[in-house]
This record gives structure tokens, sequence and C-alpha cells, in this order.
């Protein structure tokens, strides 16, 4: 392909990205003169509740059945048509390889039958830069990224250029929640009802847990989960046998209170350990101008004042996405297909998810 057009001179680029790395599946369109001029969006969530996680098969059939509906959905909010488009950007890693596969197929029909640039985007990079879809974020600064299958803190030098200075090394911080709530009997998604939870009580760290002591940038939040069983265990409301939770009784006020303690001890302490990775790097990093908070995660409001509070005692701004760029979304794919197409970086049609 020639990159000429979009390397050199000026030239006011219509970018669609597509994302179907996991549950939802997202479309959006990105130019360069007017930025996000649609995002359309189908969340799986309802079809996970009964399972208490996402399964796999049922994510891949569901965005193969609305992938064309939310694609036509994103260019009919944007009043615009595929032959408008210049670029095709999609997730193609990482994520489920069903979910991917979807999306990536499809992106490279649309690509391959109207000749459009194509670039295959990491959905890591989407959300490490979702924050500067709304924001003129000053380089360098350090990125906090957190969901359900991620969690990692960056080094961001400017568009498309940054370093993972520390990443999750077994469950994600998302996670943490999910399979907490689960101990506790709380529905899926884990993240709103534990926020809702802590909220009840003032988020005060009540039960202790443990913050894994350890070098590095790295995060764990396995021993999180751990205590929390351990500690459930222990007091007769948590069935090892079983694996099946004892604090279902919404009319008992002892067990309410007792979820109320243990969400807010976990908020507190994800804090706490957020707050420690990000004062080493600024340690390691001090010129950096600023602080982003990224991902699913980062739509919860009491770790967004934590770490705006961080962040203003440290003298730097701070930055997160509103909700719906939090969340995976297909606005994050286009704004990282825009810049990436404007640096002439596009992939051939013969990538892979891997």
């Amino acid at each position: 392909m020639q990159l000429s057009n979009f390397a050199t001179g000026p030239h006011n680029i219509t970018v669609l990205g597509i994302e179907t790395s996991c549950d939802e599946t997202g479309a959006a369109v990105y130019t360069t003169n007017n930025g996000i001029i649609s995002n359309a969006l189908f969340s799986q969530i309802a079809f996970h509740i009964p399972y208490g996680g996402v399964v796999p098969e049922l994510a891949s059939r569901s965005q193969i059945e609305r992938i064309n509906t939310i694609v036509d959905a994103a260019l009919q909010q944007a009043s615009v048509d595929l032959d408008s488009i210049d670029v095709i950007a999609v997730t193609s890693k990482p994520g489920l390889s069903g979910s991917l596969l979807v999306g990536l197929c499809f992106a490279k029909a649309l690509a391959y039958a109207k000749q459009k640039k194509f670039i295959g985007i990491n959905h890591l990079e989407g959300h490490a830069f979702s924050a500067h879809i709304e924001h003129d974020i000053p380089f360098p600064y350090i990125c906090l990224t957190a969901s359900g299958g991620h969690t990692a803190l960056y080094l961001v030098e400017g568009f498309g250029s940054y370093k993972i200075l520390g990443r999750t090394l077994d469950d994600a911080a998302g996670e943490a929640f999910d399979k907490i709530a689960r101990l506790l009997g709380l529905p899926y998604p884990g993240g709103p009802v534990i926020e809702k939870l802590a909220e009840q009580i003032g988020f005060v760290d009540d039960l202790h847990y443990p913050r894994l002591k350890m070098r590095g940038l790295d995060f764990s939040f396995s021993g999180l989960k751990t205590a929390v069983l351990y500690d459930l265990a222990k007091r007769g409301l948590y069935d090892m046998t079983s694996k099946k939770s004892l604090l279902h009784d919404a009319k008992n006020s002892e067990n309410i209170y007792l979820q109320q303690q243990v969400a807010s001890s976990l908020l507190v302490a994800i804090g706490d350990i957020f707050q420690d990775r990000l004062q080493q790097a600024l340690a390691l990093y001090p010129s950096v101008q600023a602080i982003t908070f990224v991902g699913g995660v980062a739509c919860n409001k009491y770790l967004q004042q934590r770490l705006a509070l961080f962040a203003q005692k440290n003298k730097k701004l701070f930055f997160f996405p509103a909700k719906e760029y939090c969340t995976d979304n297909g606005a994050m794919i286009a704004f990282v297909g825009h810049y990436k197409a404007q640096q002439g970086l596009f992939s051939d049609l013969a990538i892979d998810i891997f």
C-alpha cells in the first residue's frame, strides 16, 4: 500500500475503529478535524451474569450476530458511509481468541472489499491513550491501566511511544473485584456493586488485608482474593468444599455489614497498591508531567479521587477518560488508528491475533 497520502502533507483522515476483544462489540468513527463523531456499543453483561463471568463461546457468538449492526450504527451516527472512510482500525490483540477473530476478519473483509488502508491495534494501547480522546495531556506521563483482564503501568513519551514499567503477575484488579464478589455472594460484574457497598460505610479499612510487598513496579492481586477467601471460610461464611458463598441472606444485617466491610477494605487496599506503584514510578521518572488512570476500573470514583489527590500532592496533572471510554470501546481503537495513520503505520491484511 502507498502511504504517502497520509505520511506527508495535510489530510483530514476518517477512521473506522472496531473493538471485539472480550464481551463488547464496539465501533466508532474518528476524524482529524472533529475527533470522535460516533461511538456505538453493544454490551453483553446481561448474557454473562448467570455464569458469574464472561463465557468466551457466548461472547464470540454474540459478536458474530451483532458486529454488522454495530458498525452500521457507528457509520449512521457519523453520517458517513464506507466509501468516506480512509482507514479501518481493529483490535488484533490481546483478548479472547474467538472474539478477536470476529472483529479482525470483519475488518479485513471490509478493508479488502473497499480497498481501504488497514491497521491492527493492540487493545492495551487503545486503553493507554483513551484519556487523550477528551484531554490534551502533556508528555511524558505515567499511565496506570486497570481492567478485568490487565493491570499495568506505562511510561508514555509520545503517541505510540511508551514502555511497560510493570504489569500484573496474576489476577488483574478488575478480575479481583469479580472473584471477590462471587465469594461474597454478589452478582457479576463485581466492580460496581463492591463500590456501592463500600460507599455505604465510607471507605474504611476495617479488615486490614495484606498488601503484597514486592520489588519493582509489577502488581499482584491474587493474595487479596486469597485473604478474603480464608477470612470468610474462617468465619463460616464460605464453604471451601462446595465453593459457595454463605452470605446470600440479604435480610441478615450482620451479613450485609460484613459485605460492606470486605468491599471497603478491598478498595482501600487496591488504592494503596496503586498509590505505592505510582510513587515508585515517580521516584524513577520525576520529570513526568502527568498521571493518567484508564481502563474499566478507572470508572471507580473512589479510586479516581484517591489518585487525583495523590497526583495533586505530587504536583502532577491527573486525567482519566469518560465512563464510555474506560470500558472496551471502538472510540479508543479509532483514536489510536488515527495517529498511526498520521505516522504511516499501516498493517498487512495477513496479520493474525497472535
